[in-house]
Formats: C-alpha cells, sequence, structure tokens
C-alpha cells in the first residue's frame, strides 16, 4: 500500500494525533533507558500501551486523562508541554480540561532493603511503583 492510500483512510485526526505522538516518542528518546517502564507503571498499563500510544503510525489516541501523568513522568519541558498540547488540542479540541495542563503532584520517598540481586530490587522497586500509581487512581476516583 502507498503512502497516497494510506493517507487517504486516515480519519481527519489522524494527523495531528501523530504529531503529539511524534513529539512524545522524541522526548523519550532523550531520557534515561528505564523511562517508558515507569510511565507505563504510572499509568497503569503495559509497557506495549507506551508503543501504541508513541508510535504516530497507530491511530490510537492518548487519553486526556494520561495527559498529566506524562508530563511528570517524563518530565517535559516548557517547550515540549506547549508543543505537545498544542497538537493535542488540534487533534481533540475542548478535550483537555485545565486539571489536566498543569496537574499537581508530590514526590514521597520509601526505604526498601536491598535484596541482594538486581533483578529482585528491580521488581521490588516495579511493585511500589505500581502500588503507587495504583493508589493516585483510587484516590482521584472517590475524591
Amino acid at each position: 500500500m502507498t503512502n497516497e492510500a494510506r493517507e487517504d483512510t486516515r480519519g481527519p485526526g489522524d494527523s495531528n494525533v501523530a504529531d503529539y505522538k511524534l513529539i512524545l516518542r522524541r522526548v523519550l528518546d532523550n531520557r534515561p533507558s528505564g523511562t517508558r517502564l515507569k510511565l507505563a507503571a504510572a499509568l497503569g498499563k503495559n509497557r506495549s500501551f507506551v508503543t501504541q500510544i508513541t508510535n504516530p503510525a497507530y491511530p490510537v489516541p492518548i487519553p486526556a486523562k494520561h495527559v498529566a501523568i506524562i508530563f511528570d513522568v517524563c518530565h517535559l519541558s516548557g517547550a515540549e508541554r506547549a508543543a505537545f498540547l498544542e497538537a493535542y488540542g488540534r487533534a481533540h479540541p475542548g478535550r483537555l480540561r485545565t486539571s489536566h495542563r498543569e496537574a499537581r503532584t508530590r514526590t514521597i520517598a520509601v526505604t526498601v532493603p536491598d535484596l541482594g540481586d538486581d533483578k529482585k530490587n528491580r521488581a521490588l522497586e516495579q511493585l511500589v511503583i505500581d502500588f503507587a500509581a495504583q493508589l493516585a487512581r483510587y484516590a482521584e476516583s472517590v475524591g
């Protein structure tokens, strides 16, 4: 299938979706390794979901509720945020509410035992990250 044929089958917002996904992909490419995994954990999703939301070829949009989490975990600069929000706004007019644009977050430290094995330590860290993400989602849903 030619690029031209593919473009004909794309929906009107697909180009704009690809624009903000490309911005997010570039951001993640410039972050430390493990950022994609941390993002997946913070979103409560699998790593394959992060692949889908950062691949411009996939028309699957990024849910508005994930935008603030993405900004927090990926540490987008002001310019990166502005470019992302502008492209997101073109793709999904009115979908982002003000609360999603500037989410307030806090960082807490948790002391855990050193399990003496890098693989076990990473697994424990991932469990804590996943648990914190689940708690945050629960707190938002009841609050």
